[in-house]
């Protein structure tokens, strides 16, 4: 069995934000895959189903994304997980541009509050899947610019990259985190069409011969600018 769990804050009032891409994420997940419906329990909300033959229990916290820990150290507990083998958390990362992807496993909380919660309640050793949202340029900005809404530009690629994490999920659950990477990046920056080359040269036409000049009158005797001198001068002489 696998935990998978999504980052963010509950509510209407957050549901749109950047840093809700994890939320987001496994929203898609739960629908693309056919899980069981959400229901309450381990302070967030739960949904089951099955990904590459492996039982998988999807968790969105309802604990704000400060504590989120404890809702994850409460359903590791219940079934007895090994989080570096059991454990995947899907979140939001600035440090990386949007459309961006990492897997790694364990790592520092890198400054993100929800996951220094899950590392105080579980360790460090879990499997971290991280979404790039982009960094607003001054450290000071950080906090509003997550609570923000992803603007109307970014949504397009937003979504692409939600999508693109559903589909792959099974090479993630399979244990192919590089294999996982290597198509997410493939399907956002797809390989441009090169273009077209030079074309091959056709066969050349035939060299076109100046046309000879016609001399048949001037060789008829009789005929021709010398007639005159030809014939010993003029008609009434001869």
């Amino acid at each position: 069995m696998l935990l998978l769990v999504g980052l963010g804050n509950p509510g209407p009032r957050y549901a749109k934000n950047r840093h809700n891409i994890g939320f987001m994420a496994v929203d898609e997940i739960v629908r693309r895959h056919g899980f069981g419906p959400w229901r309450a329990r381990f302070r967030g909300r739960i949904a089951e189903g099955r990904i590459a033959g492996e039982k998988v229990l999807a968790l969105e916290p309802d604990t704000y994304m400060n504590e989120s820990g404890r809702a994850v150290g409460e359903a590791v507990r219940f079934y007895k997980l090994e989080p570096e083998t059991q454990v995947i958390v899907i979140y939001d990362e600035i440090d990386l541009k949007p459309g961006k992807v990492r897997v790694k496993l364990g790592g520092g909380a890198g400054g993100h509050n929800g996951i220094r919660s899950i590392d105080n309640h579980i360790g460090r050793d879990y499997r971290r899947v991280r979404l790039g949202v982009g960094h607003p340029g001054d450290r000071d900005l950080v906090h509003g610019y997550v609570l923000q809404d992803f603007a109307k530009v970014e949504t397009a690629g937003r979504d692409k990259l939600i999508e693109a994490v559903a589909v792959e999920l099974p090479r993630l659950i399979e244990g192919d985190d590089g294999g996982f990477m290597s198509r997410l990046a493939l399907i956002m920056n797809p390989p441009q069409p090169k273009p077209p080359g030079p074309k091959p040269p056709g066969p050349k036409p035939p060299s076109a011969k100046p046309p000879k000049p016609d001399r048949e009158a001037d060789d008829k005797p009789g005929t021709g600018p010398n007639t005159e001198a030809i014939n010993g001068g003029n008609a009434d002489g001869l």
